[in-house]
């Protein structure tokens, strides 16, 4: 895995940093207390260990009676934001200059609390093919929903008739990108335009100041009945907010959006909110059935879902 290489390993050797291996599964209990331990000074996660940390320590504090008042005035709102981010700079060790999170979409209510808070945390993206980093940006300069702008000596572009607002495949050219996959032509071929763009896979738009804005995979794009895109990881972002969710995954069933729900509590508090869920989305982007998941979805190391198991005709 070369982001676990590059960051985790030969990037600390390189400068000369201790490298910390946790011996538990990084829950927030577990991952906070070794925060406190260890004191890092740059902390590099997936966005589900974050938000997780959000849900269980922050939340709960900003959705008090009184403190949801204070969180809507302008001026007082400051007085709760700044205590809460610097409750957190403590918790996480408070000596660390960013939080680099990737590897995943990160959940848009968390990131617009953090952002609101100025919390120091910046979004990347890349991938192993790309040794591994296309696009970052600095915690203080980055922007909302963006994941940075291209690294240095990399080109990035949209394959879209508008790149800026309509979404296209991100293409990627440069010295860091793979000269292909080991004795396999046929999928180095399939990965590579004839001009020598390598196709990420990934959808996004591009701002005209080079921020990145990913929507979603490619192959889990749904083709809505009238020709419209749908990204579900989009809905998904927006039912992972309700309180008794733990994750979500969104499907088409027979022309039909169907949720995948691995819920923390009961069904019907959940439906309640798909409701209202349904009323700000478009018709096309309507969720038709709730089902509910005994177990937790398969997931892949990084903690992604691995959506192909549940694809269905």
């Amino acid at each position: 895995h070369m982001y676990g290489m590059m960051f985790e390993i030969l990037y600390e050797f390189s400068v000369g940093a201790h490298i910390n291996f946790l011996a538990k599964t990084p829950s927030p209990a577990v991952l906070l207390e070794a925060m406190q331990a260890i004191r890092p000074h740059l902390i590099v996660a997936v966005p589900l260990i974050f938000e997780k940390v959000y849900r269980s320590k922050v939340k709960p504090i900003i959705e008090k009676p009184g403190i949801r008042v204070l969180v809507k005035i302008p001026g007082l709102n400051q007085i709760v934001f700044s205590k809460v981010r610097k409750e957190l700079l403590s918790s996480f060790g408070g000596r660390f200059y960013e939080v680099i999170l990737g590897g995943a979409a990160f959940n848009k209510e968390v990131e617009e609390f953090m952002h609101k808070i100025k919390f120091p945390f910046t979004v990347g993206y890349g991938m192993t093919e790309c040794a591994p980093i296309l696009a970052y940006e600095n915690w203080d300069t980055a922007r909302l929903y963006s994941c940075g702008r291209p690294a240095r000596f990399l080109q990035i572009k949209i394959d879209s008739s508008d790149p800026q607002n309509v979404a296209g495949e991100i293409l990627v050219k440069g010295p860091n990108v793979f000269q292909g996959y080991y004795n396999n032509e046929e999928a180095t071929k399939a990965v590579f335009t004839e001009d020598g763009w390598f196709k990420t896979g990934d959808m996004g738009v591009m701002d005209e100041d080079d921020f990145l804005y990913i929507k979603g995979r490619c192959k889990c794009m749904i083709l809505g009945p009238s020709g419209q895109n749908i990204y579900p990881e989009e809905i998904e972002d927006a039912i992972n907010n309700i309180s008794y969710v733990s994750d979500s995954l969104v499907i088409e069933d027979n022309n039909k959006l169907v949720a995948l729900i691995f819920p923390d509590r009961v069904k019907a508090k959940i439906e309640d909110e798909i409701k209202s869920i349904n009323k700000e989305r478009p018709a096309y982007e309507k969720i038709t059935k709730v089902e509910l998941m005994e177990n937790d979805f398969e997931r892949t190391p990084k903690k992604s879902i691995k959506r192909y198991l549940y694809q269905r005709s």
